[in-house]
């Protein structure tokens, strides 16, 4: 019978130029997935003119990116694992970059809607690059590197959507995924040049039941999260999606505790370490997109309304570039405070300082100086938290399970920006008043939605702070060893076993 326990294979790591380089294509590929994921929204207004299809419709190109990368990323992190993370992170940005590729060559809904959940599939990069990061660095580098990689998300967002205006203000439309094409066939090259394939694996036999379990029960929930406003929230497809949702979760939850070798080990996720750590990961999610989705709403506003700005989408994401430029700056910084610290006090200073943020907000929300600088806050406070999950997750499981524990953690962020966007739809809908014959949020609407956000922040810094750790010297307690069959001792016990037997041999001696 096979083993199942983790194996280790001879790592292929590369020398000279393109060992230095590792970070930086890792970080790249980080990026490009956020851009990814952000320019399409310059296109929404104009899509049902250029494809014939109704608004309705068009809003699947969002939908269906969000609903496959979440699908996507627990379970193509999982096959990291046990497949190996260079090869499944190839195929990520091989599916994006194909899904590029049929958006630039057609206009008919279906295939830019099968194509965009394609693009999903790249969500999976960041858990990914974290745990070949943390196989592949060494420790005095490992901080820094995934504090950046964990900050590409709020880059990429950034830096995606002033970009993906410019191109479609000034360029055919289809330009846009040429230019994503490229970047992604680029993302592909890069890896396969400096990326050295993980040494760590796990073996044994892939869960394709608890896939499709999980699969079916996400699908069920987040359409029934992001479409609720749309079908009507006490709707029978509405309601029949969450008692779906429900059911299937339910039933693959037991599947996975009785499976041999599951697909989200549920042993770990009921560790306080790991368990807290998703429910920060969630409502960090909910209280970082909050700021993005008000934010382009509110200054795209018109100036009739009393307190819009009537900025162009082009102008938009030139008042959100400033916040992707200070996460890119700030990454280091985060690391360093989650050495120092440990990271469960980085993820709640990160808290404190997201809701500190959205304090400047309410406190002031119509001129453009004070909206970009309550912004940024905002955007510091996420860095610092973003940068602290994926540390305390490596802290908190085995080696062999780095990257299925940060795609869950990925997951759990993707469901509260799912929640988020509910919400705060709910929140502006709730409060609205009619301009020039239109109905539009009022201010107060905008401020109800921040103080809701800054309330879920601070919520996951109590979280944060709920998470065991040594509270003396700032550093959590070494990640557990990973579980082996009876009689088989873990690479972990091993490794223990054979310190501690060098340390009787030398006590002998002096002896």
């Amino acid at each position: 019978m096979a083993s199942s326990a983790p194996t280790a294979r001879p790592s292929r790591v590369p020398s000279g130029p393109r060992a230095r380089l590792t970070v930086s294509v890792l970080a790249y590929c980080g990026i490009l997935m956020a851009v990814m994921q952000t320019v399409v929204v310059p296109l929404l207004p104009d899509l049902p003119r250029l494809t014939g299809a109704s608004p309705s419709a068009v809003s699947w190109m969002v939908t269906a990116s969000l609903l496959a990368g979440a699908v996507l990323t627990p379970v193509l992190g999982r096959a990291g694992d046990m497949y190996g993370k260079r090869r499944v992170l190839l195929l990520s940005l091989a599916l994006m970059t194909a899904g590029s590729v049929i958006c630039a060559l057609t206009a008919d809904i279906t295939l830019l809607i099968t194509a965009r959940a394609l693009q999903g599939a790249a969500v999976s990069v960041v858990p990914l690059s974290i745990s070949i990061l943390r196989d592949e660095l060494p420790p005095e580098r490992r901080n820094g590197a995934v504090a950046l990689m964990s900050s590409t998300v709020g880059i990429g967002a950034a830096l995606g959507l002033p970009a993906a205006a410019l191109i479609v203000q000034y360029a055919n439309w289809h330009v846009m995924f040429w230019v994503t094409a490229a970047l992604g066939a680029t993302g592909v090259a890069l890896i396969r040049w400096a990326v050295p394939e993980s040494p760590v694996r796990e073996s044994g036999r892939f869960d394709v039941t608890g896939a499709l379990g999980l699969a079916v029960g996400l699908v069920c929930l987040l359409l029934a999260v992001s479409q609720g406003g749309t079908w009507g929230w006490g709707s029978a497809p509405i309601a029949g999606l969450f008692a779906g949702a429900v059911l299937v979760l339910a039933l693959w939850w037991r599947h996975q505790l009785r499976a041999d070798r599951p697909l989200v080990d549920l042993r770990l996720v009921s560790r306080p370490r790991v368990g807290l750590s998703h429910v920060a990961a969630l409502l960090t999610g909910f209280a970082f997109y909050a700021n993005t989705l008000v934010t382009a709403q509110l200054v795209q506003a018109p100036e009739s309304s009393g307190y819009g700005l009537g900025l162009s989408i082009v102008q938009t994401g030139l008042v959100l570039l400033p916040s992707g430029v200070v996460m890119l700056l700030l990454s280091p910084v985060s690391a360093r405070i989650s050495a120092a610290r440990g990271p469960r006090i980085t993820l709640s200073l990160g808290a404190a300082v997201i809701a500190a943020g959205y304090g400047v907000r309410i406190a002031d929300s119509r001129s453009l100086v004070m909206i970009m600088v309550g912004a940024t806050v905002v955007s510091i406070g996420t860095t610092l938290a973003y940068s602290a999950l994926p540390a305390l997750i490596i802290r908190a499981v085995p080696a062999s399970q780095t990257a299925s524990a940060n795609g869950v953690n990925v997951l759990m962020r993707t469901v509260g920006q799912a929640v988020s966007s509910a919400a705060v739809a709910a929140v502006l809908v709730h409060h609205t008043s009619l301009v020039d014959g239109l109905p539009l949020p009022t201010l107060h609407g905008y401020l109800v939605a921040f103080a809701v956000a800054a309330g879920i922040a601070l919520a996951a810094g109590a979280v944060a702070l709920l998470i065991p750790g040594d509270p003396a010297h700032g550093r959590e307690p070494a990640p557990e060893a990973d579980p082996a069959p009876e009689g088989e001792p873990t690479s972990e016990s091993t490794r223990a076993k054979g310190v501690r037997s060098v340390a009787d041999g030398t006590a002998m001696e002096e002896a």
